[in-house]
């Protein structure tokens, strides 16, 4: 049985969706990071970068959501959550999925912790704002490759449409654009938060409408 270690609707929220899309047996584990347990001894023996979320496959942790989402994926090929190795959707899905994590999740990092981001707090505000800006250019290009598309690489949803709602959903805040007001990025979340599998995951972790 998997075990999935996170906190409500913080990066574990993708795995989630596709372990219950899966269908397999899991438990999921609440990490209390407001007390930063995700800090201490025990948790970081399972991820030494002291984040969230950690899958546990038997007895062996991997962390990074992306990884988790690639694993599940290959672990249940059953659930088509990717396309097949070797098609040119596969290598779509690989794109798609990195440039999620390499760029769009780390615009978020700026934006929700800039004092990370400079020496002088002062500069903070001024980092948020940035970017908040590149978050908004990145689903840009995320909205046009949605053009003409139900879901992002392949014609069903998978781990790749999980990862978009759950960043679609970090930035429903944005103080200039939400990335839902964008018309495909929007009816794409819309269209993935109605699949069973995914509502189930959101109110399991006590999330609350409107979900993006």
């Amino acid at each position: 049985m998997y075990r999935l270690y996170g906190n409500s609707g913080m990066a574990n929220l993708a795995p989630h969706m596709a372990l219950e899309t899966i269908g397999a047996p899991y438990e999921m584990v609440r990490v209390d990071t407001a007390s930063k347990e995700h800090q201490g001894a025990t948790y970081l023996r399972l991820n030494p970068t002291g984040r969230v979320p950690v899958l546990v496959d038997g007895e062996q942790p991997i962390f990074e959501t992306a990884a988790i989402l690639l694993h599940l994926a290959d672990r249940h090929p059953d659930a088509g959550l990717m396309p097949p190795v070797g098609t040119v959707e596969r290598g779509l899905a690989y794109q798609w999925l990195i440039h999620l994590t390499n760029s769009v999740q780390v615009a978020y990092l700026a934006y929700y912790y800039p004092e990370r981001q400079v020496a002088d707090a002062a500069l903070a505000d001024s980092v948020r704002q940035a970017a908040e800006v590149r978050a908004g250019e990145l689903f840009d290009l995320l909205d046009k490759a949605l053009a003409g598309r139900d879901w992002l690489t392949a014609d069903r949803p998978g781990i790749v449409d999980f990862m978009l709602l759950m960043l679609t959903r970090w930035g429903r805040n944005f103080a200039g654009r939400p990335p839902r007001l964008l018309p495909n990025i929007g009816t794409h979340a819309a269209r993935t938060a109605a699949l069973p599998a995914v509502i189930r995951a959101f109110e399991q972790e006590g999330l609350t409408q409107p979900w993006y």
